[in-house]
């Protein structure tokens, strides 16, 4: 009986943590047990702080997306996704005015 209760509590901390996880100025994030997502503004300059990590949009080209994730510069298409220092990171969409990329352990 003491498990079921120890896993609820585990559980629900887990979930505070993650979502806890997640923010950061000019941009906005929505953060699950499964990631978050991150919509950066297209134009300036904003971090923010998920899981854990920071990530950056350095720029857009051509629908290919230009992040830096956990230090590490990569490059991803619209509906593609890379590896970044452990965590799987997808562009979603790119408009004229923001980018929505999704970051999952």
């Amino acid at each position: 009986m003491t498990r079921r209760p120890a896993a609820l509590v585990l559980s629900a901390l887990t979930t505070l943590v993650l979502v806890a996880g997640c923010g950061g100025a000019g941009s906005n994030t929505d953060c699950g047990l499964d990631g978050c997502t991150i919509t950066f503004p297209r134009d300036g300059a904003a971090a923010v702080s998920v899981l854990g990590i920071e990530a950056k949009l350095v720029g857009v080209n051509a629908g290919t997306a230009e992040l830096e994730v956990a230090g590490q510069r990569i490059t991803a298409p619209v509906g593609g996704e890379t590896q970044a220092e452990g965590f799987t990171v997808g562009v979603e969409r790119v408009t004229d005015t923001e980018v929505v990329v999704r970051v999952r352990p």
